[in-house]
């Protein structure tokens, strides 16, 4: 699977004097599980909204499936899924239908439901009044029925909210599998970073409306300074050596340690030591937390 399923150019969107989302240029490839990171405020609701074609925006264009909103609106938004926060269920009704009467508003044959319901594992509660159902099956049937008519991509806001550990591992689970079981393309935004770096393939991380970061996670991790962690010979002396370029250096039992190291850094100190005639055994270069990473973005752009 390849092509582009959601791509934005200059999309802006202003309310008076706020701009919310601010020349905005999202891609994301097909097949992909794209977390969308940001504050409150940061204009990834206002962005979902113009996607799911809640609100127009002032200047941009958006395309869907190779489908632009401007030309073929229609068919663009036909070709979404969609599920924000918690979905609104009727409760007096059973799952199936439920589904029902969202088949007769997607004009889907409700041959689909079967469908959908075995992807979400709820077959077996489709005849159970939603009332019933715990508020991890509620999501999953939200999810079914983002589900209906086969979408080319899911935009799923926040859909793990309220739910126990048990009920969002089973949500992270479904949507880790969904691009390579059913060919879906994810976009979900949430405020659980640790969640999104367990299922997600590439992020997007926005803040005061703009895009600061737009790629794989590996790629995320990478431009982020890491923690070095070195296991020498004589610490002190290493120590000594390095605090001129690092002061924040600090001596461990085994050696010595320094936030704040990129990889080419890394490999100059190393060599640095080697020369000065320091017995290296052992070199680590520790990564940030994803949260400290958007923490670090976020607040740089403020």
């Amino acid at each position: 699977m390849t092509g582009t399923v959601i791509e934005t150019l200059g999309l802006t969107r202003r309310y008076g004097k706020l701009t919310a989302v601010d020349k905005l240029d999202l891609t994301v490839q097909r097949g992909q599980i794209y977390g969308f990171l940001g504050p409150n405020g940061a204009g990834k609701t206002t962005t979902i909204r113009m996607l799911l074609g809640l609100i127009r925006p002032d200047a941009g264009t958006a395309q869907i499936a190779g489908h632009d909103f401007d030309v073929d609106r229609q068919t663009a938004l036909s070709r979404v899924g969609s599920m924000v926060e918690s979905p609104a269920l009727y409760l007096n009704l059973t799952g199936v239908e439920n589904l029902t009467l969202t088949c007769r508003l997607k004009r889907v044959p409700t041959s689909d439901i079967a469908r959908v319901l075995e992807i979400v594992d709820l077959t077996a509660d489709g005849k159970r009044k939603v009332k019933q159902y715990s508020l991890g099956m509620r999501q999953r049937l939200g999810i079914a029925r983002a589900l209906l008519g086969q979408p080319d991509l899911l935009i799923l806001d926040e859909p793990t909210n309220g739910l126990d550990p048990a009920g969002i591992r089973e949500i992270r689970q479904l949507l880790a599998e969904a691009p390579q079981r059913f060919g879906t393309t994810i976009l979900v935004s949430s405020h659980l970073l640790s969640e999104v770096e367990q299922m997600a393939s590439h992020v997007g991380v926005m803040n005061k409306g703009r895009l600061l970061f737009q790629g794989t996670l590996p790629a995320l991790m990478a431009s982020a300074p890491h923690q070095l962690d070195i296991i020498v010979s004589d610490p002190g002396g290493a120590l000594s050596l390095v605090a001129s370029g690092h002061p924040e250096a600090v001596h461990t039992p085994r050696g010595v340690s320094i936030p704040g190291v990129t990889e080419t850094e890394a490999a100059a100190l190393n060599r640095r030591l080697v020369e000065a005639g320091h017995e290296v055994s052992g070199l680590a270069l520790k990564p940030p937390a994803l949260e400290d990473i958007f923490l670090q973005l976020t607040k740089e752009s403020a």
